[in-house]
């Protein structure tokens, strides 16, 4: 009898890594419930109460471990699910339903959490998308003790494995033993869902959203996986394990010797030095900064600050964070983007009207300066702990000059504030601005002479370029870093830069794309800044890239047609670099 073929499934290389194991299949499938008359009312609300606090008392067991292993930020999800049993629309709505219609718990649990999950899962937000998860881990926990049933059985894993699920909740990837849990495969997600970025800060390999095909995979099934392309094999041949064994043999060793590159300095082939520097998110990634060897910090994201509670952070509050960022950097410089809020990014106690189109919207600066006491409240801050490190002040979105001066004028007004007060600011404060509205990358020649830098924000310039939201799957395909039209965009920013004597770096995705790096390096970048992890791996490619032989090639890319075409040029040029 013929073996039948290993199967094959593609998904989204969310954390990369190869891990070969047995499956171990997730199931916590929904329980539907029967609408049951209650024998007593009053015992069901206090069965739902009781069901409640106990899972009260879990999450925060789950909130804590979480803080332990991967720090507060990444643990604040957990707050906004302890956050929703105090819901009243979650939690009295239950209780009114089982007094109101006399039902058992089990079922108007089940028949709230849907019409929230229903109504979640419709938005056109991303992030609001994704709230339909934690509801349903809050709802699965809550129904599992009026069950008295176990939520998860990722706690029982006690054998190496390969964790199969439709999906992880936050909760199930803070529980994950990694001693156990060599990697994991989900049916959906994204590489900006919960279990996605929890994967990246664990460093365990992830494959998300690789489809339905997934959920047949059965526990003891033998499964490879390589996160970093994002394929997984079924079943596979003794001789597909062993190839694959000499690769995750390779990967290890391969990552063993990007350490000896710690310490060193970025040097091109041709003996030219970039900075390399790292994005961060949160004070927590500070240590996985350090820990690759990162030159600097070229953007840190201070949405967090504000996020996960339920009022504005205050100036001390704020101050006390970025003092300790510079201090823990110093003398190495830390980009500090000011808040960029809105698109995809919300905070629900400031009650902002609801927008059509909101990534086209009020976010980010044109918010910051439409609330400027929050602006200022955070421009104090930045300036109070400048004292303490090499500080850079970036403005987010900027798109026309009106912007830009308005928010100089604002940082000029409150340092003046602070030295009358006799409050120290440093004398060496660079301010500059994201380039990722395609208004500002064609007038940079203008925009150039009034900041100190730019910092090219891909993620969003490119979305806008090509009027293609990269969060929209059935659009992915127009989702292109290395479009001409993108790269025509970046040279001419560069371009503009460096006529008026300032520096250009880059804090999208695309700083640490392979395929984008040796292009960027001959355009004449002068940072790229990119996640932790990728920094070795894109120190050890620069090192064997002239730039001096890029710069050559830069009209004949931009005159290219296609990324596809571009690609493949790369390719060919870098050989065996990128393979």
């Amino acid at each position: 009898m013929a073996k039948m073929m290993t199967k094959r499934l593609t998904g989204i290389a969310a954390s990369p890594g190869i891990a070969i194991a047995k499956a171990f299949r997730l199931n916590n499938a929904d329980y539907v419930p029967v609408a049951d008359k209650a024998a007593d009312t009053q015992i069901e609300v206090n069965r739902f109460r009781k069901a409640v606090d106990e899972a009260r008392q879990e999450l925060e067991e789950i909130r804590l471990l979480t803080e332990q292993r991967m720090g507060a930020a990444k643990a604040e999800i957990f707050e906004a699910h302890l956050m929703l049993l105090e819901d009243p629309d979650y939690v009295d709505a239950v209780i009114d339903g089982i007094e109101e219609e006399g039902m058992n718990a089990e079922f108007k649990l089940h028949e709230i959490a849907n019409c929230f999950i229903e109504v979640l899962s419709a938005m056109d937000n991303e992030l609001l998308r994704e709230r339909a998860a934690d509801v349903k881990d809050v709802t699965g926990r809550i129904m599992s003790r009026l069950r008295g049933v176990s939520y998860a059985a990722i706690a029982a894993i006690n054998e190496p494995c390969i964790l199969i699920a439709e999906d992880l909740t936050p909760s199930d990837t803070a529980q994950l033993n990694l001693d156990y849990v060599l990697g994991f495969v989900t049916e959906i997600g994204s590489r900006t869902s919960h279990s996605a970025i929890m994967a990246r800060s664990l460093e365990v390999p992830a494959i998300v959203g690789a489809g339905a095909a997934a959920g047949e995979i059965q526990t003891g099934t033998m499964v490879v996986m390589d996160a970093s392309l994002g394929t997984v094999l079924i079943a596979p041949t003794e001789e597909e394990v062993a190839e694959y064994q000499s690769r995750k043999l390779a990967y290890d060793q391969r990552r063993e010797e990007l350490r000896k590159l710690l310490d060193q300095p970025t040097i091109s082939a041709d003996g030219q030095h970039v900075e390399l520097a790292a994005n961060i998110g949160s004070v927590e990634d500070l240590q996985k900064v350090l820990a690759n060897g990162a030159e600097g910090i070229g953007l840190f994201r201070t949405e967090f600050l504000y996020m996960g509670r339920s009022a504005m952070p205050s100036e001390e509050e704020q101050f006390q964070v970025y003092k300790h960022v510079l201090e823990r950097m110093n003398p190495k410089p830390v980009v500090i983007r000011t808040l960029d809020i809105g698109g995809d990014k919300e905070l629900p106690y400031m009650k902002l009207p609801e927008e059509s189109n909101p990534f086209l919207g009020l976010r980010a600066i044109r918010l910051c300066l439409s609330k400027q006491e929050i602006f200022r409240t955070q421009l104090r801050a930045l300036l109070r702990a400048s004292a303490y490190g090499q500080l850079k002040i970036m403005f987010p979105m900027i798109a026309v000059m009106e912007e830009l001066r308005e928010a100089k004028q604002l940082l000029k007004e409150e340092k003046g504030k602070l030295v009358q007060e006799g409050v120290p600011v440093s004398e060496n404060i660079e301010v500059g601005i994201m380039i990722e509205v395609p208004a500002a990358a064609l007038g940079a020649d203008f925009l150039a002479q009034e900041v100190d830098f730019f910092s090219i924000g891909t993620n969003d310039l490119i979305q806008y370029t090509m009027a293609a939201d990269r969060m929209n799957e059935t659009v992915s395909y127009l989702y292109q870093p290395c479009h001409p039209a993108v790269l025509r965009l970046i040279h001419m920013v560069i371009r503009a830069a460096e006529r008026e004597g300032k520096w250009v770096g880059m804090c999208g995705e695309m700083a640490g794309d392979v395929t984008a790096i040796p292009i960027l390096l001959g355009m004449g970048l002068h940072e790229f800044s990119m996640s932790a992890s990728s920094i070795l791996p894109a120190r050890a490619l620069i090192k064997e890239v002239s730039r001096t032989e890029w710069a050559g090639y830069t009209q004949q890319i931009l005159a290219m047609s296609s990324q596809e075409q571009i690609q493949q040029f790369v390719k060919q040029k870098t050989r065996s670099d990128l393979q």
